[in-house]
């Protein structure tokens, strides 16, 4: 099934245990796919996951969301390399300083992770960020943060399926769009607000698309993955 529709699809592991991530991992292995580790599945079993992934034949996303002070961040940039990891990111709102110090970390290793930064969580709406002070709709805060990653180096951004075609325009086709909150349709949103069909995020120019529930929670987890890459093999890439 490996095809540059399936390399597009990341499928988030959003377990507890190790032992649930890769039974899994077994199904998925030789899809194509890539799968992303989070901050509960790393806390609990560390990078020995990684490792375990990585011996089934699949690229991983670490997705910790790196946010502190820049010699912090670029520390834990070079700990990621050094584990082999496919991506990891970093949150853009953590300023210039600290999105230059990560990519400058990175910089030493032949082969490095793609490096990508988180702009405003799928999570949140306008209200949510007017709460924390930001008096900006979500597609302003993005196109904001989007724009300083760019000029900081890095290789793209995590957006909503809706910032997609406005990161493309304010930065080219080049600089990746990842996207979560991708859901098919007819499934629940759950805790996302901002979300998309594969088709319309795909449309709209996504490079990789990250999807969680609507797999890992599948009846048939290895099937909903081949019927979501024949949906997104189908609908070529927007072009910038």
């Amino acid at each position: 099934m490996t095809s540059s529709a399936s390399a597009a699809i990341i499928v988030a592991l959003d377990f507890s245990t190790g032992p649930q991530a890769l039974t899994l991992a077994d199904q998925l292995a030789g899809s194509g796919c890539a799968v992303k580790v989070g901050k509960e599945l790393f806390t609990r079993e560390g990078p020995a996951i990684c490792a375990a992934l990585q011996q089934r034949g699949l690229r991983v996303f670490l997705d910790l969301k790196f946010h502190d002070i820049p010699n912090t961040v670029a520390a834990a940039c070079r700990a990621a390399a050094e584990l082999g990891v496919w991506m990891v990111n970093v949150h853009a709102s953590g300023g210039r300083e600290m999105l230059v110090a990560a990519r400058a970390a990175l910089e030493a290793y032949a082969t490095r992770p793609l490096l990508v930064a988180v702009t405003v969580l799928t999570s949140l709406d306008q209200a949510a960020l007017a709460e924390v002070g930001i008096a900006v709709q979500p597609a302003d805060q993005v196109a904001r943060l989007a724009q300083l990653t760019l000029a900081a180096g890095l290789d793209g951004v995590v957006c909503s399926p809706q910032e997609i075609a406005l990161v493309k325009a304010l930065c080219g086709p080049r600089f990746l769009a990842v996207t979560p909150g991708v859901r098919p349709a007819g499934s629940a949103s759950d805790d996302q607000q901002r979300v998309a069909t594969p088709r319309s995020a795909r449309a709209a120019g996504a490079d990789y698309l990250v999807i969680g529930r609507p797999i890992t929670r599948a009846a048939d987890p290895l099937r909903t993955l081949v019927e979501i890459t024949a949906e997104v093999a189908e609908t070529p890439a927007r072009s910038v």
